[in-house]
């Protein structure tokens, strides 16, 4: 199959290698343009086209997938177009261009979760049964014909980013099967049912983890959907202290902790909520490096409180 391929983040990469392992011939790339990164904001191509350029292919770089990238891919002649996270809606008169249209690679059980953060979304939800689905663009949001599905299975606390590492390497065998449906049938396709739900991007107010009125699965859903973007915090004061790693306490007979109290019980530290305690593993105060927080904890005289 001919395919033009769009993504951005690094899990889209095992898409765009997959398909280029599996013979097919890759016409070219699109990816958004390269961004600062790190301290000294040094422009970086983002991890799809540095991926690209290893596999000799050709890159066009555009933050939206307007009229430029439009005629780039008319000239292509491609059969396919197959779009993987690139943070972009694609539009006619692109939309119509490849032959058999395009295709996306969505991380979750449509209708359920349409939207840019599938995966944090229903993680923040509780849910630990993430589906991805392979569908045909159409104009409105994450709505066309279903071609293949697939799901996993994730364990309490993983977090939002382990989950799309994993999710991003087992979806490209749901997204091979599509193409080779479409190559022997190119009408193939099923409407979406159910009812379906919508996964906003997230902000960084979306981080906060209101401990006072949480219980400790749903802080834990809640650290791990934005975990590690935005990131969790609670507010010591008026400062968020980050939550970089949270545990279950499987056994708290030992803490009597009332919600946003945190000490050091044995040799560990935990955070009181409403129905028990969670362990702060891991802890960044504002301006500060990530700490253990046992090592957090010692150097406030053992106690602290979140709100």
């Amino acid at each position: 199959m001919r395919i033009v391929f769009a993504g951005t983040p690094e899990f889209a990469v095992p898409s765009l290698k997959a398909l280029h392992a599996e013979g097919h011939e890759i016409l070219g790339v699109i990816t958004r343009e390269d961004a600062p990164l790190g301290r000294k904001r040094i422009f970086t191509p983002s991890p799809v086209a540095q991926a690209a350029t290893e596999l000799g292919l050709t890159v066009f770089k555009a933050n939206r997938l307007g009229d430029d990238a439009a005629a780039w891919v008319a000239g292509l002649g491609a059969e396919l177009g197959v779009i993987v996270a690139y943070g972009g809606l694609v539009r006619d008169p692109l939309l119509t261009l490849p032959t058999h249209g395009w295709i996306n690679l969505h991380f979750s059980d449509l209708p359920r979760w349409r939207g840019a953060a599938p995966v944090q979304r229903a993680l923040m939800a509780g849910e630990q049964r993430l589906g991805l689905t392979v569908f045909r663009l159409v104009e409105a949001l994450d709505a066309g014909d279903v071609l293949t599905r697939d799901e996993r299975e994730f364990t309490q606390g993983t977090s939002a980013g382990e989950a799309l590492t994993e999710l991003s390497q087992y979806g490209t065998h749901a997204l091979l099967g599509a193409v080779e449906l479409i190559t022997k049938n190119p009408g193939a396709g099923t409407p979406q049912e159910g009812d379906d739900t919508y996964a906003h991007k997230l902000t960084r107010e979306d981080g906060r983890i209101k401990i006072l009125t949480a219980t400790a699965d749903s802080v834990l859903s809640h650290w791990a959907g934005v975990t590690p973007e935005p990131g969790a915090f609670a507010l010591l004061g008026e400062q968020p202290l980050k939550l970089t790693t949270l545990q279950p306490v499987l056994d708290d007979s030992e803490a009597e902790l009332a919600p946003g109290e945190a000490q050091i019980v044995g040799k560990r530290a935990l955070l009181g909520v409403l129905d028990g305690a969670v362990e702060l593993t891991r802890v960044q105060p504002a301006s500060k490096p990530v700490m253990d927080g046992v090592a957090w904890l010692r150097g406030r005289d053992g106690k602290a409180t979140l709100s």
